[in-house]
Parts: structure tokens; C-alpha cells; sequence
């Protein structure tokens, strides 16, 4: 793995001891990995992690983690963590596009995006990829790179996101093609 990158911001966190147990949220989210998108969006305090991490325990599928900060705002080293999060389940996965990421002069993320999409789609097996935090980024570019993943990601993968605040990701276009499960706030309330 890369030195620059900080391993446990992709590590599964442990389900809470003596967390609720959330059976109907449970179903929801099971019922929406056959879509593209379940984003899980709340206030902090909501349990959305806590949730994320009760389903992934229970949750057959293997899954890819990564908690987001501010400092990922930038594209490349957004793009560097997803592709370590994406090795966690196929270690060879973009292994060519970390090269380039690295160069002193990186190529358009768009001019990599395809290549990315084409090796996740080779993995023959379900896999979940959880973007975690996902309000603390702020960059258009991100938004637009991320859109174009999920526009074009292969049908065994599944993306969640939590957020504090909903992305400005094409929520709408999703929702009107079945292809987004939602979790909210009054969802989240005991």
C-alpha cells in the first residue's frame, strides 16, 4: 500500500457493543444494494455509521471502507483513497491508476475514471463501497468524478454514502429510476 495513504481511514469500524439493534433499517438496506446508491443522510449524532457498520457485520457482501475528511477535497488524493478503499476487497484494482495519480503531472481524472470502471467491473463477485462523512468534501470536481462512478459502476457494486448533509450527486435522476434507497433523519429516530 502507499505510504501517503492512512490506513485506518479505511478500516471497518467495530459495531458499538450493545448498539440497538435496527431490524427495519437493516431490511431497508439490504432491500436497496440492488440499486446503485443508499445514501444515509442525518444530522450527527443519528447513527448512521453505527447502522452502516451493524448492516456491513451481517452483510455478506464484501465491502470497502473509507472515512472522508477535509483534507480529501482534492480529486487526486480523493481518487488515491478510493482506489486503496477499492484493493481492501480486489487487491490489483487500479493499480495502473495509482501510478499516474502519482505523477508529477497526473492525467484528467476523467481520462481515468473509464479504466477504473472497466477493472471494477471485471470483479466477479457483490461488493458494497462505503464513503463515509461524505459533507465534510466540498469540490464540484469530486461531485462530478463520483457521478459519473455511479452513473457507469458495474451492477455488482453498490455505493453507500453517509452524510450529514444531502451531495450534489444526481439524487433525483436516481430516485426516478429505483435506483436509490434512502435513509433519513425520521428514519433514523427511536
Amino acid at each position: 500500500m502507499l505510504t501517503k495513504i492512512l490506513a485506518t481511514k479505511l478500516y471497518i469500524p467495530a459495531p458499538r457493543p450493545g448498539a440497538v439493534s435496527r431490524a427495519r433499517l437493516i431490511d431497508q438496506l439490504n432491500a436497496g444494494k440492488h440499486g446503485k446508491l443508499t445514501l444515509i443522510s442525518a444530522p450527527a449524532g443519528f447513527g448512521k455509521t453505527t447502522l452502516i457498520t451493524a448492516w456491513l457485520a451481517n452483510n455478506e457482501h464484501e465491502a470497502a471502507w473509507l472515512s472522508l475528511e477535509e483534507g480529501d477535497n482534492d480529486v487526486v488524493r480523493f481518487l488515491i483513497y478510493i482506489v486503496a478503499a477499492l484493493q481492501t476487497v480486489e487487491p490489483e484494482i487500479g493499480v495502473d491508476i495509482l501510478n499516474l495519480l502519482e505523477s508529477p503531472q497526473p492525467p484528467l481524472i476523467d481520462s481515468l475514471l473509464t479504466p477504473l470502471l472497466n477493472q471494477l467491473a471485471a470483479i466477479p463477485h457483490e461488493f458494497v463501497l462505503v464513503l463515509d462523512d461524505y459533507h465534510v468534501l466540498d469540490s464540484h470536481e469530486i461531485d462530478r468524478a463520483l457521478a459519473f462512478l455511479i452513473d457507469n459502476q458495474p451492477p455488482q457494486m453498490h455505493l453507500v454514502i453517509t452524510t450529514r448533509e444531502d451531495p450534489r450527486l444526481p439524487l433525483a435522476r436516481l430516485r426516478v429510476r429505483g435506483q436509490l434507497s434512502e435513509i433519513r433523519a425520521a428514519d433514523l429516530r427511536f
